[in-house]
């Protein structure tokens, strides 16, 4: 069989495999929430679907896709439920990062699995300086998604430069196993609660230099990985995908909840009135203007990535910047959908219980994610048009 139709039975595989695994997600949705973790029979069933194998190198164990087929994924998840998605994209992506690191780390982290649960924190909160065996790490990170389940951990940090200091700051990823670091319990939020988004916590821990890699080169896609890999998805900046990982979940928590509204107007009889909903033309005006923004939204997504796979390297600092402010945009349609859509819900809507009140919250709460500043995303982008230096990464 071909390697292209084979992959492409993979990807359809997969798919399908996301979206039987939807409802499973919205059935544990609350109470994950409440246990402000991620669930285990999901994390098990996704395991056990290969969804987090999805771009690793099949020289590695993985599947060896590529965006589109995460785009599908990642839209189907996020149906059932924010949170979860939220940690399974960036499981996902956390995994990509690893496939860049230097040999044989990869191999060593991944294992026979073709996989590994681990968080990842991109700001560098942490300072290394070189010792004999490597480099001696120390910090505390915020926001690492996925720890209750942690397996491997990759934080980010500044080498401390001896000598000359005017190059470039040495910023590197390194990849720590779960028994070197500590988690702290610091997650109580009003939204994006199941992440798990806790701290983490390392004191003079000893990094080998091989479990380290340089920062700008995996997003300016040269890390070792580029070279290992002949796949283009191996080339591909990180931030693009990073961003697509980010925005998935509001992108598809806006689908559902039109299509539950949808649902719910030709039921729902008004207050006091004993007309249904469905007969409102402005409930008619307001459900038809919801589906076009969720679609907008959806197909920001899917022009970020038709693009990124398109250009990869090739992309210019104005391309890179046009897909940050368009996954941006697309998380604050998501957002606009949302709020639409419960302002014309009823009080039945704010019940604990109901999902669209989890989905607002969710969806709020992950808008402050920093890649999701959009002024700052449209700042960038009309620099990069003018030819200015966009003073932001991309």
């Amino acid at each position: 069989m071909a390697g292209a139709e084979a992959n492409g039975i993979e990807a359809a595989t997969l798919i399908a495999s996301a979206r039987e695994l939807t409802p499973l997600l919205a059935e544990h949705a609350a109470a994950s929430e409440r246990a402000r973790r991620p669930a285990d029979a999901v994390i098990a069933a996704l395991r056990d679907a290969g969804v987090f194998r999805l771009m690793v190198p099949r020289s590695l164990g993985g599947l060896e896709l590529d965006l589109d087929t995460f785009l599908e994924v990642g839209l189907a998840l996020a149906e059932g439920d924010a949170s979860m998605a939220w940690v399974s994209t960036f499981y996902i992506e956390h995994n990509w990062m690893l496939c860049q690191f230097p040999d044989p780390v990869p191999d060593e982290i991944l294992g026979e699995r073709g996989e590994v649960l681990a968080p990842a924190v991109i700001a560098p909160d942490g300072r290394a300086e070189r010792t004999e065996g490597g480099l001696r790490l120390s910090g505390r990170w915020s926001f690492a998604t996925g720890s209750a389940h942690a397996e491997y951990v990759i934080l980010s940090g500044m080498v401390d430069r001896e000598g000359d200091a005017s190059g470039p700051p040495d910023l590197r990823f390194f990849a720590l196993p779960r028994d070197q670091v500590t988690i702290e319990d610091v997650w109580f939020m009003d939204g994006m609660a199941a992440t798990a988004s806790n701290d983490v916590v390392v004191d003079e821990v000893l990094v080998p230099e091989a479990r380290t890699v340089s920062i700008l080169d995996m997003v300016g896609g040269r890390a070792p990985g580029a070279v290992r890999h002949a796949g283009p998805l191996y080339r591909t900046p990180m931030l693009p995908i990073l961003c697509l990982a980010a925005s998935m979940p509001a992108v598809g928590q806006a689908r559902a909840a039109v299509n539950g509204f949808l649902e719910r107007m030709r039921e729902r009889i008004l207050y006091g009135t004993g007309t249904r909903q469905s007969e409102r033309p402005a409930a008619q005006i307001r459900l038809a203007r919801a589906e076009i923004e969720a679609r907008q939204a959806e197909s920001l997504l899917r022009d970020v990535t038709r693009e990124v796979m398109e250009l990869r390297g090739a992309a210019t600092i104005e391309d890179r910047a046009r897909w940050s402010a368009s996954t941006a945009m697309a998380v604050d349609l998501s957002k606009r959908v949302l709020r639409s859509v419960a302002d014309a819900s009823g009080a039945k809507a704010h019940h604990q219980d109901h999902p669209l009140q989890r989905a607002v919250r969710d969806v709020n709460a992950l808008s402050g994610h920093v890649v999701f500043d959009l002024d700052a995303r449209l700042e960038i982008h009309g620099r990069a048009m003018l030819g200015l230096d966009p003073g932001g990464m991309v």
